[in-house]
């Protein structure tokens, strides 16, 4: 599995991982008509309801929501590198030319020449 197969992999593990978690911090309020409820006692998170339960998925979901947008930026940059051949071409020629002058294909004339070629 190749590098951009993983990110996209885990991008999506992250944000179907929120899709199922995020619905739970419902759970944790307590029913509308509950003591407590408002803003006269707060003995929940600043009135809301939602308690330790909802802060945790709070931060998860939050958390997931950078690491998504890292993915996501280290994944544009990525493809843009690939996608231009000034970028990448010169450096996977060279690969090639090596793996082809290890491999035999080719003499050390070639290769050097071939490489002063692709250097120019």
């Amino acid at each position: 599995m190749d590098h951009a197969n993983r990110t996209r992999g885990t991008a999506l593990g992250l944000a179907g991982l929120a899709a199922l978690l995020y619905p739970a911090s419902a759970l944790a309020q307590p029913p509308a008509g509950a003591p407590g409820w408002g803003w006269g006692n707060m003995p929940y998170m600043m009135g809301y309801g939602m308690g330790w339960l909802g802060t945790i998925m709070m931060l998860v979901v939050w958390g997931m929501v950078v690491v998504g947008g890292v993915y996501l930026v280290r994944w544009l940059i990525q493809s843009v590198r690939h996608a231009s051949p000034e970028a990448g071409g010169r450096d996977r020629a060279l690969e090639i030319l090596r793996e082809r002058y290890a491999r035999g294909e080719i003499d050390k004339e070639q290769y050097e020449r071939m490489r002063a070629d692709l250097q120019a």
